[in-house]
């Protein structure tokens, strides 16, 4: 065999094998490696909110949803009574006003263990009617309002029937007690959370809060 001839076999046995290493690299793996922050088993996190009606203290007049998963006939929405109590299914009188939602559902639970093995009770206050809110200042009809669970400031300033003339929308504060027994500033820029630029000012009133309309 010639030199020439061997020289040319070398050679291609060399570039066949640089070919099938090639093919066999990571990156034309037949079966695609997925991204580290892939994981099928994982779920998003809870988005956490503000819920002030868990620390709620329910009182006369206020209006409750109570649930019990799967008893359809001890799902009720009902008021609490001037006597602070309200009627159920099967247990009769609870004790409700003085409580806070989470109180009740222990005290609904444990009556109904008498004739259900595991009763899942839900409480929620769907009407804060013993509770008010204030709204003072440059609106057509200043003054205390019933505060319901989902009521916000646009709501708040509605029911008192928009502004008056020359009121300053992007001056609106709400004033809320604290743990101290003062009061902070809360701003609210009217003009802004209509625009959509700042929805997160649009907050949930508690009871006792008192809306500034400059």
């Amino acid at each position: 065999m010639s030199k020439k001839i061997f020289m040319n076999i070398v050679i291609s046995a060399f570039v066949f094998s640089g070919i099938v290493l090639a093919q066999a690299g990571p990156g034309n793996s037949s079966q695609a490696t997925p991204p580290a922050s892939v994981n099928p088993g994982q779920t998003a996190g809870p988005v956490t909110k503000d819920h002030p009606e868990e620390n709620y203290v329910i009182g006369d007049g206020d209006v409750l949803g109570i649930n019990v998963w799967k008893e359809q006939e001890l799902t009720v929405s009902i008021p609490v009574r001037l006597d602070g109590k309200i009627s159920l299914p099967l247990i009769g009188e609870v004790q409700a006003s003085g409580k806070t939602p989470l109180q009740l559902k222990n005290d609904i639970t444990t009556k109904l263990l008498a004739y259900l093995s595991a009763p899942d009770v839900t409480v929620t206050v769907q009407q804060m009617n013993s509770q008010k809110f204030n709204i003072l200042g440059r609106v057509a009809k200043p003054g205390a309002y019933p505060l319901s669970a989902t009521t916000t400031v646009l709501d708040a300033i509605a029911a008192a029937g928009g502004f008056l003339d020359f009121a300053k929308q992007k001056g609106i504060y709400i004033l809320r007690k604290d743990s101290n027994g003062g009061a902070r500033r809360i701003p609210f820029n009217y003009k802004d959370v209509i625009k959509g630029s700042h929805p997160e000012e649009n907050i949930q009133l508690r009871p006792d809060d008192t809306i500034v309309v400059p």
